[in-house]
């Protein structure tokens, strides 16, 4: 938005040149950073203190950790402090023709709404269990296929009017169009390793990147400030690989395929660690907030979008491990125990407790170890990521 108030000023009075530096793209990143950092700071304490009012508490479940049983009540649904800065952010200091901020802001939105519903029934109906899994993965469904496959064709053409023809196209083809190398699935490590995915391909792993991120990073949210910080240090990372896929130049120097827009994306990945670490100072241990569903989802969402834009779904794989870890120990423990008491009689688990964080505070760590740590963790993991850069 100023972007283009700054070009128009510019038109009226020559005078205003020094405008100009609106149009740079790192320029606009660092201050939607500092917008969102500065957004959800001053409006922090108004939430938190709304949030009180409409005694909106966070319901603790009965087979929860006993040192979770003081959190009981402490606000929840703070995400949507986080989803406000990144929307003021972005919406001030992006290229508002440009599809992929369109299409990532759209999928964070609607995870957030999906979020909102079930942080609501949680809250208002006193139901810990929030909204059921079927229907919440129905709506993620609708939301992560209409992304995958809207971005198949914005990823090869620039113009929308030209991805809805070559959308009916595809239909009427068969599915059986041929689809550009920048499509391919990349391997990092590797100059000229990638894997051919195909339109269905392509559509199958970007709707498994989108919603799987979003369940992982919700399910990494249960302590306080674990999920948080690493979604900046991811999405920050993150940035990085769509500044160099929208620069011909740094692409083609790298190896990475040329996205021509993807580069405005690094506006809205610096939006979301300005407004993650705004939502850090409220959330740090004792936590005075919680993210909820409305955060989690919506974050995770969003990472996973940019992730398959940027044509980084291996990396981020990897920078987002901790993400990994979480969900795969869930999935294991709900596994392992349906198998044993199908079996025996009686379930066993795997771990103590999952998700894994809570396997670490069972078996005598504390919660800021157990967070910190983690955090270390993804520091690491996305320096190994950041490496792919130039490790090819």
């Amino acid at each position: 938005m100023l972007m283009s108030l700054a070009q128009w000023l510019q038109t009226l009075s020559p005078e205003l040149g020094f405008l100009r530096v609106f149009q740079y793209l790192t320029f606009r990143a660092l201050m939607a950073a500092l917008t969102a950092l500065v957004v959800g700071l001053a409006a922090g304490p108004a939430v938190i203190r709304r949030l009180r009012a409409l005694k909106i508490g966070q319901p603790v479940r009965g087979y929860a950790m006993e040192t979770h049983l003081a959190k009981s009540g402490t606000p929840t649904m703070g995400g949507v402090l986080v989803l406000f800065a990144i929307a003021i952010a972005t919406l001030l200091w992006f290229d508002l023709s440009n599809r992929f901020v369109w299409i990532v802001m759209w999928v964070t939105l609607g995870f957030g709404a999906i979020g909102w519903v079930d942080d609501w029934r949680k809250v208002v109906n006193k139901d810990p269990e929030g909204m059921r899994s079927r229907e919440k993965y129905m709506w993620q469904s609708i939301i992560g296929l209409v992304a995958a496959v809207y971005l198949l064709f914005s990823i090869s053409e620039s113009s929308n009017w030209r991805v809805m023809e070559l959308f009916v196209n595809w239909v009427r083809s068969g599915f059986a169009l041929d689809f550009p190398p920048k499509t391919n699935l990349i391997v990092p490590f590797f100059k000229e390793i990638s894997y051919p995915l195909g339109g269905i391909g392509f559509v199958i792993l970007t709707y498994l990147v989108i919603v799987g991120a979003s369940n992982a990073v919700n399910l990494t949210d249960g302590l306080d400030g674990l999920a948080i910080m690493p979604v900046v240090m991811v999405g920050s990372a993150l940035g990085v690989f769509a500044y160099v896929t929208g620069n011909a130049m740094y692409s083609r120097y790298l190896l990475f395929p040329s996205i021509p827009g993807a580069g405005e994306l690094l506006v809205f990945c610096s939006a979301m660690a300005g407004a993650g670490l705004a939502f850090l100072w409220f959330n740090t241990h004792p936590a005075q907030v919680f993210m909820g569903d409305v955060g989690a989802l919506a974050l995770g969402g969003a990472l996973g979008t940019v992730a398959v834009i940027v044509r980084q779904e291996i990396v981020f794989f990897i920078m987002g491990g901790i993400f990994v870890v979480e969900a795969i120990s869930v999935m294991a423990q709900v596994s392992w125990f349906k198998y044993t008491k199908r079996k025996y009689g009686e379930g066993r688990r795997v771990l103590k407790m999952a998700p894994l964080h809570h396997h670490f505070e069972k078996s005598g760590w504390r919660e800021t170890q157990v967070v910190v740590r983690f955090w270390i963790i993804t520091m690491l993991l996305c320096l190994v990521g950041l490496s792919t850069l130039k490790l090819r």
